[in-house]
C-alpha cells in the first residue's frame, strides 16, 4: 500500500525517527487538494508521546481543514538535517515521512491536552501563561489529530 524506500540501505531505525518526530520542531503537511493539486502547508507540531499522534493547532477556518474534511488522507514530512556537501555532490540529511489520517479534534478534553502539549513543547517555560492563552484563544482554536499509518525515516550519516 505504501511505497517502499529505494535506497533502503539509507533506512533509519524506529527509535530515531520517533525521537525526529519528537523534538523537530516544524514539518510540511501535505494533502490531496481540490482539482488534483497537492496542498503542502509548514506546520508546527507536538508529537504525543503517549499515543504517537501528531497534533497541531489552527484557526478553526481555513483551506486546509476545508481538504481534511474532504479526503482525511495525509502525508507529513520533517527534515532535521539538510546538509549540502558541495565537494561530495552530495546532501548529508535525515528525514522522516509519515502517512497518516487526519481529523479535526472535537473532544474537549483531547484538545485541552494537545495544547498543553504544544505549549510544553514551544514554550515550556510558561505554562501559567499558556494556560492563560488556551483559555484566551478557546473558541478560535482547532486542534488537529494526525493517527499515523506508515512512517519512514532515511538519512545520511555526517
Amino acid at each position: 500500500m505504501f511505497p517502499a524506500m529505494r535506497r533502503s540501505d539509507k533506512a533509519l531505525p524506529e527509535r530515531e525517527v520517533s525521537d525526529m518526530l519528537q523534538h523537530c520542531t516544524s514539518g510540511v503537511l501535505a494533502l490531496c487538494g481540490k482539482d488534483g493539486y497537492p496542498y503542502a502547508v509548514p506546520v508546527s507540531h507536538v508529537c504525543d508521546p503517549e499515543s504517537k499522534k501528531l497534533y497541531f493547532h489552527c484557526f478553526r477556518e481555513g483551506y486546509k481543514l476545508d481538504l481534511i474534511r474532504q479526503n482525511d488522507r495525509v502525508s507529513f514530512c520533517v527534515v532535521e538535517r539538510d546538509d549540502v556537501v558541495p565537494e561530495e555532490f552530495a546532501t548529508h540529511f535525515r528525514s522522516t515521512v509519515l502517512f497518516g489520517r487526519a481529523r479535526i479534534v472535537t473532544d474537549d478534553a483531547l484538545r485541552r491536552h494537545a495544547l498543553r502539549l504544544l505549549n510544553a513543547k514551544f514554550s515550556p517555560q510558561y505554562p501559567e501563561q499558556g494556560e492563560k492563552e488556551i483559555e484566551l484563544s478557546w473558541e478560535r482554536v482547532c486542534v488537529v489529530e494526525i493517527t499515523p499509518e506508515h512512517i519512514t525515516g532515511k538519512g545520511v550519516p555526517k
